[in-house]
């Protein structure tokens, strides 16, 4: 096994064991008491979303034991760390008597000065994945003054950051049903961490998505827990920063459009929706879920 391969299977384990050993010790010790982190599922029935925290601590400790570089270490801890802080703000304070929906409606509330936990979760993560995005662009990735110098850097930081900061939002969409955006993530992951870019750049991040993400599968599944969207946001963020790692910048942009078009279509048109009118991904949806019991006259 060569090193690059070495790095993502300990990711893998590191981020997997790291969630489940969070995710048992939230049980007890949940801050504020595990009251406060239940909801209702789409069931009417109690779920927990402490599974957020500790995936998002799983995804942490993997990304960052998985990453080929201490730029990289830092920018999948900025990307990750602040999709998950705000995410969980978003969570527990969001008033729920005035809630926004989608990002038309956290950003109409912001141009209007209402500031949101939604809201504040947009410039939040924005501004982690910016971040991010900076501490793994060189100057020479975009070529150099003969390219367009400062300029054309802060172009290609802007764009690796809104890939972040919307994979962040596209994976938090997808958490309405148990398991499908853990599922989601996987089959994002996969291809990166088989391809992982030069010298396996995003492979470590990926990996540890997978690991975390299979982790916490069971309860997800057994809906028992929930990601919210301090997990979720985590994930998608984590997600997205391995494909700023990973991708040439053409490909990042074609992700970045491709996410794009799915967040403005989500406003319209519901996911869940076309997943049930869609028979092949309406069985990998239900996939090791409960059924849906019919309702009784």
């Amino acid at each position: 096994m060569g090193v690059a391969a070495g790095r993502r299977v300990v990711a893998a384990l590191v981020a997997g064991t790291t969630t489940a050993v969070v995710r048992g010790l939230l049980d007890g010790q949940a801050p504020g008491g595990t009251a406060r982190w239940t909801r209702t599922n789409h069931r009417g029935e109690p779920v927990s979303m402490l599974e957020g925290p500790a995936v998002a601590a799983g995804l942490l400790a993997g990304a960052v034991v998985g990453a080929p570089s201490v730029p990289a270490a830092w920018a999948l801890s900025v990307a990750t760390g602040s999709a998950a802080v705000f995410g969980v703000v978003d969570d527990l304070a969001e008033d729920t008597t005035t809630r926004r929906k989608g990002l038309r409606g956290h950003l109409g509330a912001l141009a209007h000065g209402e500031v949101t936990t939604g809201g504040l979760k947009v410039l939040g993560i924005g501004a982690g994945a910016v971040v991010a995005a900076a501490l793994v662009t060189p100057r020479e990735r975009t070529g150099g003054r003969a390219a367009g110098g400062a300029a054309a850097w802060v172009a290609d930081v802007l764009a690796s950051g809104a890939l972040i900061a919307t994979s962040a939002n596209l994976l938090n969409l997808l958490d309405l049903r148990p398991g499908r955006a853990l599922k989601a993530g996987a089959a994002l992951g996969v291809p990166l961490v088989v391809a992982g870019g030069p010298a396996g750049a995003g492979a470590g991040a990926a990996a540890a998505v997978l690991g975390a993400g299979a982790a916490a599968l069971d309860q997800d599944l057994d809906e028992a827990d929930m990601l919210g969207d301090g997990g979720a946001n985590a994930l998608g963020a984590a997600l997205g920063t391995a494909v700023v790692l990973a991708a040439p910048r053409r490909v990042r942009l074609a992700a970045l459009a491709g996410v794009l078009a799915l967040t403005v279509i989500s406003e319209k048109v519901s996911f869940t929706r076309v997943i049930e009118r869609t028979p092949v991904l309406r069985d990998i949806d239900a996939w090791g879920r409960r059924p849906v019991e019919p309702t009784r006259g």
